[in-house]
């Protein structure tokens, strides 16, 4: 169903803006007033990585005044295949500045808004309250969560989108019109059910594809114009060039959504240690093993010295024997972002051999402790 346009409209533009605009303007039904609710827009991406990429440009091509980007990451090589945002040159800059120059290039008169930090429960309220909708680009899910909650309590739409390997969805929460994210997904996977980018691969033209949908999300919102995505995801595999559509609707069982709350614990990554803790324990030459879950092209683009390489996979097929030979040191478990150490913790838990995950895995450590470790 057509909703009304989010935003009032902002003054008459200028005859160059408008000129600029033009052939927008003639799509049916569009017009320059609805040029001027896009001026008149504020919208947050949340994250500068494969989905950011495709999203910013576009933002900033078809006139939305205000961007915000949230982002605490840098740029690593690994990353240019898909964050075409960012060049060769970028490589070690916070993925929000890059970001923030190239949006800027597009149209200087565009209001740029940058959050250099990672979005959390006790930061995400007063971030997004600034502005009018959020384009969630995250690739986790206690952000999506995250993202989806505070949204949900300050009344803002969110447009979603998620890529992996050679597919992808987009969605729209908005709970205000009808059902959110935790109406599709009212459980998070299980811990390393779903691979990582790092670990599964995601094929460039896809964030591409979902991010193109996600602006046009965003447009059909801010102007009042064709028919939003609510209730609706769009499915979409590459390998198969085809786009299929599913609905659904509210959850009568759904909890109501009342406040922030641990979205890591609500994600299973229980129990964990923090970058800043492992390091003082290391510094004061406390014993310990730790223990690298990740796949060993991962380890060789970056590696917390005196780590054990032990795959996650390896730990599933026969976690008895790996516990069996850790020995009695406190156990200390790291991936990329902690999601798959969390699934190796409970394992080897259940095997004799309890230990702790790394919060936020080797990206934390490289992003607090030492950040001449690479960030992939």
């Amino acid at each position: 169903m057509a909703l009304p346009p989010l935003i009032e409209p902002a003054p008459a533009l200028p005859a160059e803006r408008e000129a600029r605009y033009a052939r927008t303007a003639r799509l049916p039904g569009f017009g320059m007033l609805a040029q001027r609710r896009l001026h008149a827009a504020r919208v947050l991406v949340v994250g500068a990585g494969g989905l950011g990429s495709a999203i910013l440009p576009l933002l900033a091509s078809a006139g939305f005044g205000t961007i915000g980007i949230v982002d605490d990451d840098r740029v690593e090589p690994s990353n240019l295949p898909r964050q075409t945002v960012h060049t060769p040159a970028d490589v070690g800059r916070l993925k929000t500045e890059s970001a923030a120059e190239a949006v800027r290039a597009l149209d200087p008169e565009t209001e740029v808004r940058v959050f250099a930090e990672r979005l959390t429960a006790a930061n995400a309220s007063g971030i997004l309250a600034g502005f009018d909708l959020v384009l969630d680009g995250s690739d986790n899910f206690p952000t999506r969560y995250l993202v989806n909650d505070a949204a949900l309590l300050g009344g803002l739409p969110v447009v979603w989108g998620a890529v992996h390997q050679a597919g992808g969805q987009a969605g729209l929460s908005w709970a205000a019109h009808g059902p959110h994210y935790r109406d599709l997904f009212p459980v998070p996977p299980e811990p390393g059910s779903i691979p990582s980018c790092a670990e599964a691969g995601a094929l460039p033209s896809v964030c591409g594809t979902i991010g193109s949908l996600m602006v046009s999300e965003a447009i059909k919102l801010v102007t009042g114009t064709g028919e939003p995505l609510l209730g609706r995801v769009i499915v979409h595999d590459a390998l198969r060039g085809t786009f299929r559509e599913l609905a659904y609707e509210r959850d009568p069982a759904g909890v109501p959504v009342t406040g922030l709350i641990d979205y890591d614990l609500f994600c299973g990554v229980t129990d964990t240690v923090s970058a800043a803790e492992l390091h003082a324990r290391l510094l004061a030459g406390e014993p310990h093993t730790l223990l690298d879950v990740r796949e060993p092209w991962e380890a060789d683009v970056a590696e917390i010295p005196g780590s054990l390489l032990v795959p996650l996979g390896v730990v599933q097929r026969d976690p008895a024997g790996v516990a069996a030979r850790l020995g009695a040191d406190p156990l200390v478990i790291v991936c990329h972002h902690g999601v798959r150490a969390e699934t190796a913790r409970r394992l080897l838990a259940e095997a004799g051999a309890p230990g702790l995950v790394l919060a936020g895995g080797i990206d934390a450590w490289s992003r607090d402790i030492d950040p001449a470790i690479p960030r992939y």
